[in-house]
Parts: C-alpha cells; sequence; structure tokens
C-alpha cells in the first residue's frame, strides 16, 4: 500500500473515531479562552479597599454563614467548601463550594463581596474528560490528543503531496 493511501486511510478513521472528544476539548477550550473576560463563566476577583489580611479562616466562614446573600451557596461548615483562595494583593478570600458556588470575602472587614457560580471548573474537567471518569482522562481523552496530533500530521503531509508532485514534475520537464 502506498503510503499516500495508507496516510488518507489513517486521517480519516482517525477524524471518525476522535469526533467526539475533539469536539468536547475544541468546544470547551475556546470557552476556557474566554474566562476572564466572561463573568458566566469565571466570576471576577473584587478588590477590597483594605488589602489587609486581618480575618482568621475560621472568622472567613462565619461571615459566609452569617451573610444572607451567600445563602444559596449553601456553605454551613468545612466540610461544604471545595477550595479557599487568599488573594493577599486585593484583600479578598475566595470560597468555593463543593456545589461550584464561589463567595468573595474581604478579608479585613469580613464583607461579602460577591456571591456567583463559577462554571470553569465543571469546563476544565470536561476539557480534560476528567468530568466523565478519571480514567477517561487516560484512556479516552490522553489518546485522543495523540490521535490528533497523528491527524495534524498525516493532513500537512496529504497537504504537501500534491504540492512535492508538482514539483518533482516541473522539475523533469524538458
Amino acid at each position: 500500500m502506498k503510503a499516500s493511501v495508507l496516510n488518507r486511510k489513517l486521517h480519516r478513521w482517525g477524524a471518525i473515531i476522535t469526533a467526539v472528544p475533539v469536539l468536547i476539548i475544541i468546544c470547551t477550550g475556546l470557552l476556557l479562552q474566554f474566562k476572564k473576560e466572561s463573568d458566566w463563566v469565571q466570576p471576577p476577583t473584587k478588590r477590597s479597599a483594605d488589602p489587609a489580611l486581618t480575618l482568621s479562616f475560621a472568622e472567613i466562614l462565619e461571615a459566609i454563614r452569617h451573610a444572607p446573600a451567600a445563602e444559596p451557596t449553601g456553605i454551613e461548615t468545612w466540610d461544604d467548601i471545595d477550595r479557599l483562595d487568599v488573594r493577599v494583593d486585593r484583600g479578598v478570600a475566595k470560597v468555593r463550594g463543593k456545589n461550584r458556588w464561589e463567595v468573595q470575602v474581604d478579608t479585613s472587614s469580613g464583607e461579602v463581596l460577591q456571591v456567583a457560580f463559577r462554571r470553569s471548573d465543571l469546563i476544565e474537567s470536561l476539557h480534560d474528560g476528567s468530568w466523565f471518569h478519571e480514567k477517561a482522562k487516560l484512556w479516552i481523552f490522553l489518546p485522543t490528543g495523540a490521535l490528533l496530533l497523528g491527524l495534524w500530521g498525516t493532513g500537512i503531509y496529504l497537504w504537501l503531496l500534491p504540492h512535492l508532485a508538482r514539483r518533482k514534475r516541473a522539475k523533469h520537464r524538458p
């Protein structure tokens, strides 16, 4: 079998096999490109008037528990919290619940600055395949990436092939 025929077959079947995972990777990748520009994907980080870090983590949790604005988050105990991200330069603690709600608390006053749903973590887990199953990341999305690299290589080869053939014909003409 000629290399060009084999490359076309590999390119065609590789594209068919990887179509769904590649579509997921592309769509989520496009959304992630805009995560800092889109409040829908990731809430913007607020800034405190006083960036001093005077509250303890326990006081931050208490501020969230007693703020009416933070009620939809359902954060009551440390078990409800997935991550706590302290931005010292901004004077803000971002508290992310396991249900993807994010509460931003002023680290000097304990005031709740913002409550919003955070989609970027969900989109990232879809992007790398871990949302489906931890093994999907290694057994579906990793091979898809490798096949995509192969598709890129065979695509370049298939694109170059007619140009190289024309050059070869032109060289052999008298």
